[in-house]
C-alpha cells in the first residue's frame, strides 16, 4: 500500500524541484528525503523521479502520484472543514477566491442571493488571477473559484485528472471604450481593422497579447500608450483622451460619463467566465448553492446586456406613402 505521507514528499519534491529545498519546506533532511523517494519507488516497482543537473524532474508514474496526492490533500482539507461545520459552535464559512472584474460584477449580487437564506455563513473572499485560483481550489484552500479563459479549451478540461469541475457562467465579449467625443463613438460596432490609428491604453496584461493577436490578423501592430493591469484606471486614461481601449463588457463599469462604449464587429475577442469547485464524491451543500447563485446572476447580467443592446439598436424608419 502506498505511504500517504510519501506522497506528500513527492509532492514538495515536484513543486520545489529539488531534495533539498523539500527538506528544507518539510523539516527533513535532504538524506531522509531521498530515503522516502527510494521507499515510495520500491512499493510502486518503478522510479517516480530523474535527477539532473538542472534538478528533480517527474516521471509518467511520478506525475500521477503528485496528481493523487493534491487529490488526496484536498479530501483531507474538505473533510477537516466538513468536521467543524458539524460543530454547532462553529460559524459555516466559505473561501472564494476571484479574479477582480468577476468579484465586481457577479460575485456582490450572487453574494446577496445566497446570504438571504443564509445569513450565519461567513465569507473570506481572495483576489488571484485563475492561475492561482486553481491550485488553491484543488488543494481545497478554497470552496470555489471565479476564473476566466480566452480562446481555446476552458482551464479544467472534462476528462482530465485535474480533480476540479468547471462550470461555464457568462459569455464577455470584448468591448471597445473610446472618449465621448471620439470621432468613432456614435458607430453601431466596430472592427479591430478600423482601429490601426488609434492609441491604446490597456487595463490587463491579457489585453496586450489579445490585441496584438487580432491586430495581427488585420495586418498592423497597435500603438500602446499605457500597458496598465487595472479597467478603472483604463477608463480614466480614455476619458482623459490618452487613447482607446478595449475592455470585457462586464468590466466596462456602470460609470460611462465622458466615455463610448462600442461593440465589436465579429470575429471578436471574447473572454469566457466560469466558476471552478472540486470534484467531490459527495459535495458540500454550500459552494453548490453559492454556484447555483452565481448561475442565476449571470444569467440576470446576460438579460440586462441583451435588453441594453435592444435598446441601443437603431430603429427602422417608418415610410408613409400616399395613394396615387
Amino acid at each position: 500500500m502506498i505511504d500517504v505521507r510519501r506522497l506528500a514528499v513527492l509532492r514538495e519534491v515536484a513543486r520545489l524541484g529539488s531534495f533539498n529545498r523539500a527538506a528544507g519546506e518539510l523539516g527533513l533532511t535532504p538524506s531522509a528525503v531521498s530515503q522516502q523517494m527510494s521507499a515510495l519507488e520500491r512499493t510502486v516497482g518503478t522510479a517516480v523521479v530523474t535527477r539532473s543537473t538542472r534538478g528533480v524532474h517527474l516521471t509518467p508514474a511520478g506525475r500521477i502520484l503528485v496528481e493523487a496526492a493534491e487529490s488526496i490533500s484536498a479530501e483531507l482539507g474538505h473533510a477537516g472543514r466538513e468536521l467543524e461545520r458539524l460543530s454547532a459552535t462553529r460559524t459555516q464559512h466559505l473561501v472564494v477566491s476571484t479574479f477582480t472584474s468577476g468579484g465586481q460584477g457577479l460575485l456582490p449580487d450572487a453574494l446577496l442571493r445566497f446570504t438571504a437564506d443564509r445569513p450565519d455563513v461567513e465569507f473570506t473572499v481572495l483576489e488571484n488571477e485563475p492561475e492561482e485560483s486553481l491550485p488553491l481550489v484543488r488543494s481545497g484552500q478554497a470552496d470555489l473559484a471565479l476564473a476566466y479563459h480566452f480562446d481555446g479549451p476552458p482551464p479544467v478540461v472534462p476528462g482530465e485528472r485535474s480533480g476540479l469541475v468547471w462550470t461555464p457562467l457568462l459569455d464577455d465579449p470584448m468591448m471597445i471604450v473610446l472618449p465621448a467625443r471620439h470621432p468613432l463613438a456614435a458607430r453601431g460596432r466596430l472592427s479591430i481593422a478600423e482601429l490601426a490609428d488609434e492609441r491604446w491604453v490597456h487595463g490587463c496584461l491579457s489585453m496586450g497579447e489579445l490585441l496584438d493577436r487580432y491586430a495581427g490578423l488585420a495586418g498592423y501592430r497597435p500603438l500602446v500608450a499605457c500597458r496598465g493591469t487595472d479597467y478603472t484606471f483604463a477608463r480614466a486614461l480614455v476619458r482623459a483622451g490618452v487613447g482607446i481601449s478595449m475592455i470585457p463588457r462586464i468590466a466596462v463599469g456602470a460609470d460611462r460619463t465622458g466615455l463610448a462604449v462600442v461593440p465589436l464587429e465579429q470575429p471578436c475577442p471574447t473572454r469566457w467566465i466560469g466558476a471552478v469547485t472540486a470534484l467531490r464524491r459527495r459535495p458540500h451543500p454550500l459552494p453548490q448553492a453559492l454556484l447555483d447563485a452565481l448561475r442565476r446572476t449571470a444569467a440576470d447580467v446576460q438579460d440586462r446586456h441583451a435588453a441594453r443592446a435592444t435598446r441601443a439598436r437603431p430603429r427602422p424608419r417608418r415610410w408613409l406613402t400616399t395613394g396615387s
